[in-house]
Parts: structure tokens; C-alpha cells; sequence
């Protein structure tokens, strides 16, 4: 094991980092039950507040997810150093519709998000967080960029 190696720190996140983090990024995963298993989506995301809001299409992604138990994580790793982190939110997904307050449905709509993929993406939905936690692996003493040697 090399000393790097024996210097990482696993570190856990409180809340605040947590969200700090969420709001660093548009690319995160759903985790849904369908179709007798657990699935998987990447999905673009936005934060209106502490609640994560995710454009999506008609399909099982939205059904397995409203008004559903779900996850969502959102991470960002360097292979180099192999340091980074990783935010889990657990929590309920809801679809905005038109039969919810005039309020909330500009507020979601207002959240920025933008779909990367093509197709219709008409629908929206809010995950509300029932608990959200994190880690962070940060790197030990890195060697320097350039051997000392490689300067004349």
C-alpha cells in the first residue's frame, strides 16, 4: 500500500454539504421498483430549495416513481486521484400536475432544470427528501506533477 494510499480519508457529509454538493451538478441517478426490480435512471435535475426536481417522459421512470419511495445519487469522482464524493437523497417522488397549487407548479417549472436527452420531457417531477446523506474520499499526499529531475 503506498503512502497516498494510507493518507485517504473517507470523511462523512452533514446535511448542508450534502445539498452544497447536489447543487454542483445537473446529472444524477433515480433509483425506482419496477417491473420486479430495482432500476436505475440517469436523469437531469435540478434544487428548488431542498427538494430535487427532475423533467422527465411518459414511462416507467415516472409511474414506478409517483407518489413512490425512491432514491437518488449524484457523485462526482477523480480517477486520477481517486478522490471524490457521493450525496444519497431517499425520499418521495411526486408528479407536478395541474391539480397542484398554481404556486408549485411555477416554482418546479422555475427550477431551471433542462433535459440533456432528446424527446418529449413534459413531465415533472418533485422528490421530497426524507433523509439525505454523504460521503467523501479525500486524497492522501499527492507526488508532485513533475519529477524534480525533469526541470533543466
Amino acid at each position: 500500500m503506498s503512502e497516498a494510499e494510507r493518507d485517504r480519508k473517507l470523511q462523512v457529509l452533514d446535511a448542508d454539504e450534502c445539498y452544497r454538493l447536489l447543487a454542483t451538478e445537473e446529472i444524477g441517478r433515480l433509483g425506482v421498483n419496477a417491473e420486479h426490480y430495482p432500476l436505475i435512471f440517469p436523469v437531469n435535475y435540478a434544487l428548488d430549495g431542498g427538494i430535487v426536481v427532475i423533467r422527465t417522459d411518459a414511462g416507467t421512470k415516472l409511474s414506478a416513481a409517483d407518489h413512490a419511495n425512491v432514491t437518488f445519487e449524484v457523485d462526482q469522482i477523480d480517477r486520477r486521484t481517486r478522490a471524490g464524493w457521493s450525496v444519497l437523497v431517499r425520499g418521495l417522488a411526486e408528479e407536478v400536475t395541474a391539480q397542484h397549487r398554481a404556486e408549485l407548479v411555477e416554482r418546479t417549472h422555475a427550477s431551471g432544470v433542462e433535459p440533456w436527452a432528446p424527446g418529449e420531457h413534459g413531465h415533472w417531477m418533485r422528490l421530497i427528501p426524507q433523509q439525505i446523506s454523504g460521503r467523501r474520499i479525500v486524497p492522501g499526499q499527492l507526488p508532485p506533477a513533475f519529477e524534480p529531475g525533469a526541470y533543466l
